[in-house]
This record gives C-alpha cells, sequence and structure tokens, in this order.
C-alpha cells in the first residue's frame, strides 16, 4: 500500500517519515494553513530527499505562476490541486496532477468524469464548509468505493489514523492513503510512534 503523508513542515519528520518507509510526502503551500511551509524550507528537504521518494505540492486556487516557480524551486514530483481547478487548469501542470475533490455525496463523485484521461491520481477528502482540507474528519467510504469506477487511481484521504486504517484499507483498498492530522501532536507537528504504527498496518495488510 503506497503511503503519503502530507503536511510536512521540517526536515525532521521528514527524515523520520521516509526512515518507516513512506511513498511520498506532501508540502502545503497554501499560507493560510496551520500546515504552510515556505518554498525555501521545502527545497531544503527536497534537495535531501533520497530517491524513489515523492515530493507532491498542495495548491488551492493559485496562480499557473506561483505554481510553476514554486514546483521548479522544490524540486517537486507531483503536483496536488486541492481547490476548484478546472481539467483545462490540470493540463497546464508541468508535473503529473493529483486533483483533490471534497466529498459529501454522490454528485461529488460523478464530478470526477471530467478530469478522467487529464490527472495521474483523484485524491477523495471530506467536505467540511469552509475547509479546505485537513479536517481530521472522515467520509462515507462506500462513495468512495463508487469513485473506483471511473478507473482512476483513488487516494483516499480525510481523517483517517491507526484506529481506522485498517477497516479503509479492507473496506476501499484505495491506491494510496494520504495521512496528515492522523499522525500528528499537533498541525504540522508529527508524531513517530503514531507514523511508526500507521506505517506498520499499511505495509502488512
Amino acid at each position: 500500500m503506497n503511503i503519503k503523508i502530507c503536511g510536512i513542515t521540517n526536515i525532521e519528520d521528514a527524515q523520520n517519515a521516509i526512515s518507516l518507509g513512506v511513498n511520498a510526502i506532501g508540502f502545503i503551500f497554501v499560507k493560510d494553513s496551520p500546515r504552510y511551509i515556505t518554498p525555501e524550507t521545502a527545497e531544503e528537504i527536497s534537495m535531501n530527499l533520497p530517491p524513489f521518494i515523492q515530493s507532491v505540492g498542495v495548491f488551492l486556487d493559485q496562480s499557473i505562476e506561483e505554481i510553476n516557480a514554486i514546483t521548479t524551486q522544490c524540486r517537486l514530483d507531483i503536483i496536488q490541486l486541492h481547490g476548484s481547478e478546472s481539467p483545462g487548469f490540470c493540463l497546464k501542470m508541468p508535473r503529473k496532477v493529483i486533483k483533490a475533490i471534497k466529498v459529501s455525496d454522490i454528485e461529488d463523485i460523478i464530478g470526477i468524469a471530467k478530469y478522467q484521461g487529464i490527472v495521474s491520481a483523484i485524491l477523495l477528502d471530506t467536505k467540511v464548509m469552509h475547509r479546505d482540507g485537513g479536517t481530521g474528519k472522515t467520509f462515507d467510504w462506500g462513495l468512495a468505493l463508487k469513485a473506483k469506477d471511473f478507473d482512476i487511481p483513488i487516494i483516499l484521504a480525510g481523517g483517517i489514523n491507526i484506529t481506522n486504517l485498517q477497516k479503509a484499507l479492507t473496506l476501499v483498498n484505495p491506491y494510496a492513503i494520504d495521512i496528515s492530522t492522523g499522525v500528528e501532536n499537533s498541525p504540522g507537528k508529527k508524531d513517530y510512534n503514531k507514523m511508526e504504527e500507521v506505517l506498520h498496518i499499511a505495509k502488512n495488510i
């Protein structure tokens, strides 16, 4: 199972996540997020990543120019778009794209269709009013099963932690799990033991 630890804000957490066997780490470049990281800090971390670890930049309704500049500076492998970005906008990105979809009902899942053949994966997160992610809340994972009908790799996010991870993997069997709040002591500061347990569950199911 592929695991991405998102909301990395410091090199210690990045190194711990990598040592435990994550496949990818995520940097949030949305300035009002409690897990915001400056491009300069993300660049420093990226320069020290070992081979085969993917770096993902998370953006929210930002300009193409800003995304391109940060992607180049931080040597990002993947761009994750978490706002209202259109399929046409996704096509203009300089790297592979993960498009986040906020989910509360079946209508949100139907919206995946317009991204078929355009993005590399769909990330399903919990829709919470006036929140753009990092809510720590789950959604109906039965909807995630329906999302798999679109034949796009599905990344499951939203409120996943050590208590419900095994259920999520068994029920949905997604392409990957994206986890942030579920392995934190506080926003932007990861807990080594929680990360270790998550990786143990994911790699042994």
